[in-house]
């Protein structure tokens, strides 16, 4: 792989609920496509999406994007969203980056569930299957819940897939050396934490981080391997603050070190990035995703 999408969102104002596309070679320095204007929007359910991530199936080279199906722009309101949300996802899908079906809606959210928020997805190969895992809020509290599919249409009935003391949201996964890395939003004080396991749905135990422990306010942690293969960037966007993404590096997931970049070291493009996906695609799709989006 030679390069990085960033598919994100970009705020609450009219059209910034869609999906925006941004690309980089170094997964440093962003470069905004098709004029900072939204690439997809959604017409189906509330109009708006959030949250956007991009996934590639490892057998058929299928990139999926699913996202959250809502609009604050509405003006209805956070309690509503989190209460009387929608319950499904909004999904597309491409085999070149640049054709993309139309979106689709599907509901994943179990019946009592008030939203259906920040999905994810990550490749389980002892089911051969995706397990697609979002927060929900239920009974007065987010938890995070999971779903397996095949083909981002069909799905597993919804189980309970982790669930804290307080709120927890905004849950990503890494992979890496036959681990796995789970790092999510605490609600109760808008912190970061992470965990590891040897199995996707095994026990996860706490990995000590006082670089995230220490990050107040940060929401859509994100992480992604760097061009040499072995060290790893951390993004989280600093909402309470809109100051936007921060990357951290480490080579050591499991160490929980994390280095802060300064502001020379890292360019997020012109674009105020919020909460989305980042994959790694190979120099030919980078090419084509210049050649039909950057409108400059």
């Amino acid at each position: 792989m030679a390069a990085y999408l960033f598919s994100h969102f970009i705020g609450d104002e009219r059209n910034g609920e869609q999906i925006y596309f941004s690309v980089s070679r170094d997964g440093l320095h962003w470069q905004d496509l098709n004029d900072g204007k939204p690439v997809l929007l959604s017409q189906t359910g509330t109009c708006g999406v959030r949250d956007p991530f991009l996934v590639r199936h490892p057998q058929t080279g299928t990139i999926y994007l699913i996202a959250t199906d809502l609009r604050i722009e509405a003006g209805y309101g956070w309690e509503a969203a989190q209460e009387n949300g929608s319950r499904s996802i909004i999904i597309w899908e491409t085999d070149d980056f640049v054709h993309w079906t139309k979106e689709r809606s599907c509901e994943v959210g179990i019946p009592e569930a008030g939203c259906v928020w920040a999905p994810e997805a990550v490749f389980d190969r002892e089911k051969n299957a995706f397990l697609v895992f979002f927060a929900s809020k239920v009974d007065g509290k987010h938890r995070i819940y999971a779903s397996y599919t095949n083909d981002f249409k069909q799905f597993s009935d919804t189980f309970l897939y982790m669930e804290k003391e307080k709120d927890v949201i905004d849950t990503t996964i890494l992979e890496d050396d036959g681990q796995y890395y789970r790092i999510s939003k605490d609600e109760t004080d808008k912190r970061l934490v992470m965990e590891r396991s040897d199995s996707l749905t095994g026990e996860f135990a706490r990995i000590s981080s006082p670089v995230l422990d220490h990050l107040v306010g940060v929401e859509g942690p994100e992480g992604y391997l760097m061009p040499d293969g072995k060290t790893w960037c951390l993004i989280a966007d600093r909402f309470q603050t809109r100051e936007g993404y921060l990357p951290m590096l480490t080579d050591d997931l499991a160490s929980g070190s994390f280095r802060i970049l300064s502001p020379h070291e890292y360019d997020m493009g012109k674009t105020k990035k919020r909460h989305g996906g980042i994959l790694q695609i190979t120099d030919e799709e980078y090419q084509k995703l210049l050649t039909c989006l950057d409108r400059k």
